[in-house]
């Protein structure tokens, strides 16, 4: 941390040094905003984790149930938080991103709702962060999104919608849900190819074999979690598909590209 101990976002309360960082490789710029649950127990625990070397594993900050924010690591490092993860070709997500650890027990813990308190944080932490870092709305993403095999926070439940209504991050209207075509675990063909395409034209960890596997099947389920939270049952249904191909059409010019919206 520099000597004055001045956290780099305003919205943080102090610093509580984690010494688990190290150097962007490269001098990569951040461009990612990447957003965790704890899925711990006890958030005092999960706060200790973060910091202990031989945990290896950080965050940039922490957000506690009651709204609080602690700095752990600056955002010119490499925090560890990501692991081995994903986005849009980008395979060091931890040079390409900040983190930020939400304090929730997650799905084994019954992944109970945030209390307002700490999403009007994480609402002001992202909106500084993003201004100032200039990250695009279309790279604010949750773990699961660059981990879709491994990971599945920050959950169904974060409000993403909520995030994006103050200006943070991408959202369309899911496609409502209901019955009619799908594709599942096991089916091929060219529609299945089409399908993997557009989840890496998205950016997401995909690959493009023409057969709906367990990859795919992560893929969409991660999706679902973050853009249509209705039905979380990796079915690449016409609700799922619609809104990806929405999220396609309305998202943020890329690298000086005119839009496709």
């Amino acid at each position: 941390m520099s000597a004055s101990l001045v956290p780099d976002s305003p919205v943080a309360e102090k610093i509580f040094p984690s010494p688990n960082h190290g150097e962007r490789r490269n001098g990569r710029r951040p461009d990612i905003l990447l957003l965790h649950y704890t899925g711990m127990p006890r958030e005092s625990d999960a706060l200790q984790r973060l910091c202990n070397p031989l945990a290896e594993v950080s965050a940039h900050y922490f957000v506690f149930e009651d709204g609080r924010v602690w700095q752990l690591v600056p955002e010119a490092r490499r925090a560890w938080h990501a692991g081995a993860a994903s986005w849009d070709g980008e395979t060091d997500v931890n040079s390409a991103s900040i983190g930020i650890e939400i304090a929730n027990v997650g799905h084994e813990g019954g992944l109970p709702p945030y209390p307002e308190a700490q999403i009007e944080s994480v609402i002001a932490l992202c909106r500084d962060i993003v201004a100032r870092w200039g990250i695009r709305p279309d790279r604010v993403l949750g773990h699961s999104d660059v981990a879709p095999l491994r990971k599945e926070d920050p959950g169904e439940l974060f409000p993403w919608e909520r995030l994006h209504r103050a200006g943070v991050g991408h959202w369309v209207a899911p496609a409502p849900v209901s019955d009619g075509r799908f594709f599942v675990r096991g089916d091929q063909g060219p529609p299945i190819e089409a399908l993997q395409a557009m989840f890496v034209l998205y950016g997401y960890p995909a690959t493009v074999t023409g057969v709906f596997d367990q990859e795919t099947e992560a893929v969409v389920r991660a999706f679902q979690r973050h853009f249509r939270p209705g039905r979380i049952d990796g079915v690449a249904d016409l609700s799922t598909i619609t809104t990806l191909r929405d999220l396609l059409a309305a998202r943020p010019p890329r690298d000086g590209a005119p839009s496709s919206a």
